[in-house]
């Protein structure tokens, strides 16, 4: 097996950062009111700014292809090529099409050469599964290089104009019209965005980071969907997808429309979080004290404590001190939050070899948990 190093890393953020006071002139009012939640929901998740593929008009200034497209070109110089690479593995929660997948559609922008592709799907651990794919195949030695991404487009799914259909049927039924809270709430967390990291066998430069092992956990065995789109829950818990819905359903619910069960998400994001966790750091034979960085995807910090507790309580606490995270100055990006929290890492300049990184990404889709361990080298 080849040793597999992430030996540079790249980052494409859309346009300007938008402070809080200016989501609602680019995301739009729904019912032209002022959201009643989202200075409650901003406040918890301690988000100051974040970026969206929009201009103020509304229209859509990047595809998700073309942020992730222009994250990887910032990988490339003399040394390593648009033409040197073997495999592009995208993960993405909010691909632009159907299909063809959103590997196949950056790799088109790309225009390179014949390349391995691989597109991961789900939600925020679709990035660590990409990257997962990559490192594995390097690893193996089926290729010597590969290209991982994480990315999102989200903000053009959050527009008010998505929601007008549904208001008017609220309100030819005599009920209030007010987008329901697990659709609101989703419209003040997430941001745009892509990153990439270059995983080779071998380092190159003054700092590499080495990936000591990968491991992933599913819940969907225990729980029901708490974060979905392309469908709605039924009475029982399931999903209804959205192919089992009329076109005129589509736009009168919202069927398309990025959902989150809040309650089922306070109740066991944290809880299955540190059971996971632990029984990664139990299957590698590590304890707090190996880790010098954790890079904990939170959606919003209003988690942070109360992880940190219940890490406590199960004997793997890692200090404060260590851990990092950008939440506040570049949002939720989903898939691409542990890329552009290992970015700002790596680029800063601060990381001494022989430290150890873990990166920690939970999904709340039916509750997904993936780790990655690294070397400073």
């Amino acid at each position: 097996m080849s040793a597999v190093y992430i030996t540079r890393v790249a980052k494409y953020l859309p346009n300007s950062p938008i402070s809080n006071d200016e989501m609602e002139d680019f995301l739009g009012r729904v019912d032209e009111k002022a959201s009643k939640a989202r200075r409650l929901i901003l406040r918890n998740n301690g988000i100051k700014n974040r970026y969206y593929a929009l201009d103020k008009s509304g229209r859509a200034t990047h595809s998700n292809a073309d942020l992730t497209s222009l994250a990887i070109e910032k990988l490339f110089n003399d040394e390593f090529t648009a033409h040197d690479v073997e495999v592009l593995s995208c993960g993405t929660s909010t691909p632009d099409h159907l299909l063809p997948s959103h590997a196949a559609m950056v790799h088109g922008l790309l225009g390179n050469r014949s390349v391995e592709l691989n597109s991961s799907s789900g939600v925020c651990c679709s990035g660590m599964n990409a990257l997962k794919y990559g490192y594995l195949s390097v690893k193996s030695g089926n290729s010597e290089n590969a290209i991982c991404t994480g990315s999102e487009r989200v903000s053009t799914w959050m527009q008010a104009n998505k929601f007008e259909r549904e208001i008017e049927n609220l309100k030819e039924l005599n009920e209030q019209p007010i987008v329901a809270f697990k659709k609101d709430f989703l419209r003040w967390m997430l941001s745009d965005g892509a990153a990439a990291f270059l995983l080779e066998n071998r380092r190159r430069g003054e700092i590499s980071l080495k990936i000591e092992w990968m491991e992933a956990f599913s819940y969907a065995h225990q729980l029901e969907a708490c974060m979905y789109a392309g469908g709605d829950k039924l009475v029982d818990g399931t999903l209804k997808p959205w192919s089992d819905y009329t076109a005129e359903e589509w736009l009168e619910q919202s069927v398309f429309a990025l959902k989150q069960d809040v309650k089922i998400l306070d109740k066991n994001i944290l809880e299955k979080g540190v059971e996971s966790m632990k029984a990664a750091m139990e299957k590698h034979s590590i304890g707090p004290d190996d880790v010098d960085y954790l890079l904990p995807h939170v959606s919003s910090h209003y988690f942070i404590d109360g992880l940190y507790q219940k890490f406590s309580e199960a004997g793997i606490a890692i200090e404060k001190h260590k851990w990092f995270t950008n939440l506040a100055n570049v949002g939720n990006v989903g898939s691409a939050s542990i890329y552009l929290m290992l970015e700002e890492l790596m680029n800063a300049g601060n990381l001494k070899k022989g430290e150890r990184i873990l990166l920690s990404v939970p999904e709340s889709g039916r509750f997904s948990y993936a780790y990655a361990y690294l070397t400073v080298c």
